[in-house]
């Protein structure tokens, strides 16, 4: 990560209402950036907090999937508010995928879509591959959903899927994406989050040290990022930048209260993405721990 680039940047750009316009604005600023500094630098140069989240989300879709497209993208995997295996449906025959995801970050606005699909034979356990379907092709189609009080500046999509040709990623769906999948955006989003913050405190003359507080998190995020997310340690270390993070939450408060009030409105309405994943992030800890 080229810090400098980070500690002297006083740019932001401006929120576009296309999101994948916006995006690619973004990779035109950047120029070629590892995951990382996608994230980062990203999230930096983002106007609101879900819009770094959007970049901290493709950043670990490009952990995921190293041969991903530039251009903007999701993974699509759960169904009816559930991620496991069994209660999927969608299903994979002959590389035509079926079935429907019912929440797909920026679906309507992505180019490609990863999908996790059943593919095990009859009578045998829940097995998951992931395939890739490309936007607009024949039987791809996504509905754009109803804007939701967290992060309304980014969309949402249902996607529907009807004999759909796709790809195939090698590997397992579940052990080599759908589950890594979930550390990743942990570590991506949290990177882009705090860089955004570090910018907001850089544009309004926080105190110095919580913007060294803030990039010490990041440090320990980029380390993080380097670890294999499907290892305890990984999860252990993780654990730890959260802990940070909650630490740096009353000063952040003060910070936000005693500057300008558009800031405060959107870091209120939007810090809650950070706590969306808690829960199973305290159960991964948890089992790391035991080990």
């Amino acid at each position: 990560m080229p810090w400098q680039a980070l500690l002297h940047s006083r740019r932001r750009l401006p929120a576009h209402p296309d999101l994948a316009e916006g995006y690619a604005a973004l990779l035109q600023e950047l120029g070629p950036v590892t995951p990382f500094e996608l994230a980062v630098r990203g999230g930096r140069l983002m106007a609101t907090p879900g819009l770094a989240f959007l970049v901290g989300y493709q950043a670990a879709l490009r952990m995921l999937w190293p041969s991903a497209p530039l251009s903007l993208g999701a993974l699509c995997a759960t169904e009816q508010r559930s991620l496991r295996p069994a209660d999927m449906q969608t299903r994979l025959q002959d590389l035509h995928l079926s079935g429907r995801k019912d929440f797909v970050t920026a679906g309507d606005a992505a180019d490609w879509l990863l999908i996790a699909a059943r593919c095990e034979a009859q009578g045998e356990s829940p097995r998951l591959s992931l395939a890739v379907v490309y936007a607009g092709e024949p039987g791809v189609k996504v509905d754009k959903l109803p804007a939701i009080p967290l992060m309304p500046d980014i969309s949402h999509g249902r996607l529907q899927l009807d004999n759909a040709l796709c790809e195939l990623l090698a590997g397992d769906g579940w052990d080599a994406y759908v589950k890594p999948f979930r550390t990743l955006e942990d570590i991506y989003v949290l990177s882009a989050m705090t860089a955004w913050l570090y910018g907001v405190g850089q544009d309004n003359d926080w105190p110095q040290t919580l913007l060294l507080q803030l990039l010490a998190l990041l440090a320990g995020c980029s380390e993080v990022s380097r670890q294999n997310p499907s290892l305890g340690s990984g999860h252990v270390l993780l654990g730890g930048l959260f802990a940070q993070f909650d630490g740096l939450k009353p000063a952040l408060e003060q910070a936000f209260a005693d500057g300008p009030a558009q800031w405060a409105e959107w870091w209120k309405r939007d810090r809650a993405v950070l706590d969306l994943a808690a829960g199973a992030r305290s159960k991964r800890l948890a089992k790391a721990l035991a080990i």
